[in-house]
């Protein structure tokens, strides 16, 4: 199996329930738990990643997965998987505990270390994005509005130019990509927005660039990382320049800019 036989609407219908079962969660009070790395967890980190791997084993048994809040299978197994699912359940936990609606569901596909299926599910909006390798990137605007997202103009070429960063992460590095910025002539609109929410904001065109200066884990980028480079945009490593790639030994991602 590859990810042409995948089937994009089961994948959609497994995040909207995993998104349904956080709003249920969302609208009363819940507990807090700090994990080890210090990340705060829920209950509905719980109950999402409960539903996802639910439906993703009752469809795709074959396909092994990583997520964030299942023990990782040891890399001497993982580094043979030439296909897996790559799942977030929440990515902006801090974003759901203040309560402000930029949180999502991450489901992605991963082949040969590239994203080639990814749904970014934003329950609290009532909105979802994907990416398909060969078809491009949408979005679904609940009730029923669905259209082809795209976004190929490099930031560079643009003279007023939009960075989106993360509400809860502003790093110095951030803030100095920007002044580079206004050093070359450019006029800068700065959009705050949290969790993968910010890479779609760029597929879809309301951002140009999204430089991301801090640590990442591959499970906060990999299906958002699908909806901005099949929407015509790339995922780079700041070091190196080369495109982000998956199921490293360690699952840190380096800093990377999508543009």
């Amino acid at each position: 199996m590859n990810y042409k036989e995948i089937d994009i609407e089961v994948l959609l219908d497994i995040a909207v329930k995993a998104g349904d079962a956080i709003m249920e969660i969302y609208v009363r009070d819940f507990a807090v738990e700090i994990k080890d790395d210090k990340s705060p967890l829920t209950e509905a980190d719980k109950k999402s990643n409960a539903v996802i791997l639910e439906g993703l084993k009752k469809h795709y048994p074959a396909i092994p997965f990583i997520s964030e809040e299942t023990k990782l299978t040891p890399y001497a197994e993982r580094k043979n998987w030439n296909r897996f699912w790559l799942i977030d359940p929440i990515d902006g936990t801090k974003e759901f505990i203040k309560k402000n609606g930029e949180f999502t569901v991450n489901i992605a596909l991963i082949e040969d270390g590239v994203p080639v299926v990814g749904v970014v599910h934003v329950p609290a909006q009532n909105k979802t994005y994907y990416g398909v390798k060969g078809e491009g990137s949408f979005k679904f605007q609940i009730p029923n509005s669905k259209f082809q997202i795209s976004n190929p103009v490099h930031y560079s070429a643009k003279q007023k130019v939009v960075v989106v960063a993360s509400r809860s992460h502003l790093s110095d590095e951030t803030l100095q990509f920007v002044e580079d910025l206004k050093a070359q002539g450019k006029e800068v609109d700065f959009l705050s927005s949290g969790s993968s929410l910010k890479f779609c904001l760029v597929a879809e065109g309301a951002a140009d660039v999204y430089p991301r200066f801090g640590p990442t884990m591959e499970w906060d980028t990999g299906a958002a990382h699908a909806v901005a480079l099949y929407a015509g945009k790339n995922v780079i490593n700041f070091e190196t320049k080369q495109p982000l790639v998956y199921n490293k030994e360690n699952l840190l991602n380096p800093f990377f800019i999508v543009e």
